[in-house]
């Protein structure tokens, strides 16, 4: 009796020691392989642990971090944006537009107008109730059609003229590291706030862990939904304006398949696509760490990027059936 009385003890701490386990990795998980990978570039190639190969990284992820930042908060919910890719394309191209009348008009025109596209996505998921997966579907679709036309199909593209207050957002560097990236790390900072120091943050939690609990608590379901589709297009329409500021042009075919490396960047972060789960520290982590793996890729040299794809595709196979994994050991 007293042998089976120790054993249940025993066997509990046991189960919560593994849930606990199971939490960590799917939290730090991201950060932990990162760590792990920059060492094995670092001690492969003289040239990865460089300033100006790491500079590189973070400068042109930065674009992809700001959209990734928006796509976790729609995925914290239970919900999902495949419009991001062709909504960046119009950020750009509505930013080279609106730089006639000023480095004012070049942010705000492309903030606005991708704002009204998130809140018509948003209104129509979250109070009419349609599918995430249809509205933003319909969503890539119809804004990259919009880009189109803006464009006369991509012969006529926007050009940003000279040097202003706009461009340096893009081009100019302040410590050693490009503008984009102070941008990215701020975005993610007041987004982190939001997240972690308001009720709305927390909405987004308990929305993604079960609507239907939400509703019976009281809380409104249909204003956390309606308003994160409206900061990820924002967002991805900031991405979009910033990188036509480093160009000096609103290219039409930026942004395809976009959406895919985002959904990759937070799901390898942690974030379950189910929702209720999940951080932005790990989408950051996420995010660079695919941009290591791609610049370890460019370091071989004779590789092409179908193989960046397949690695990329696969490493994000494995992660999601990982994420999977650790799920169900916390549940136990």
């Amino acid at each position: 009796m007293s042998a089976a009385a120790d054993a249940a003890p025993a066997a509990t701490h046991d189960v919560a020691r593994g849930t606990r386990f199971a939490r960590l990795a799917q939290r730090n998980g991201a950060l932990i392989v990162l760590v792990l990978v920059a060492v094995v570039g670092a001690v492969t190639f003289e040239s990865f642990a460089t300033g100006e190969n790491l500079r590189n990284i973070l400068a042109q992820n930065a674009f992809l971090a700001i959209v990734a930042c928006g796509m976790t908060l729609v995925i914290l919910t239970g919900g999902i944006d495949l419009s991001v890719g062709s909504v960046l394309a119009l950020g750009g191209v509505l930013a080279a537009i609106g730089s006639e009348a000023g480095p004012l008009g070049a942010l705000a025109l492309p903030v606005v107008a991708c704002g009204a596209i998130g809140l018509a996505q948003g209104l129509l998921i979250g109070r009419v109730g349609l599918a995430p997966f249809i509205v933003t579907l319909a969503g890539l679709l119809g804004v990259r059609g919009l880009v189109l036309l803006l464009t006369d199909e991509g012969a006529d593209t926007p050009r940003i003229a000279g040097e202003s207050a706009f461009t340096s957002l893009g081009r100019d560097e302040l410590l050693t590291l490009p503008m984009p990236v102070w941008i990215a790390l701020a975005v993610f900072g007041i987004a982190g706030i939001v997240l972690w120091r308001t009720g709305f943050g927390q909405s987004l939690f308990a929305l993604g862990a079960s609507e239907q609990a939400s509703q019976l608590m009281g809380l409104n379901v249909t204003r956390p939904k309606v308003i994160v589709y409206v900061i990820s297009a924002v967002l991805a329409g900031l991405a979009g304006a910033l990188l036509a500021a480093r160009s000096s042009s609103g290219v039409p075919t930026v942004g395809s398949g976009l959406e895919l490396e985002a959904i990759a960047a937070v799901v390898i972060g942690g974030t379950l696509l189910t929702g209720g789960a999940g951080s932005l520290s790990g989408t950051l982590a996420g995010v660079l760490l695919l941009g290591v793996i791609q610049n370890l890729i460019n370091q071989v040299g004779d590789l092409n990027s179908s193989y960046q794809a397949v690695v990329s595709g696969a490493f994000l196979a494995v992660v999601v059936i990982v994420q999977t994994y650790l799920s169900r050991k916390q549940r136990l």
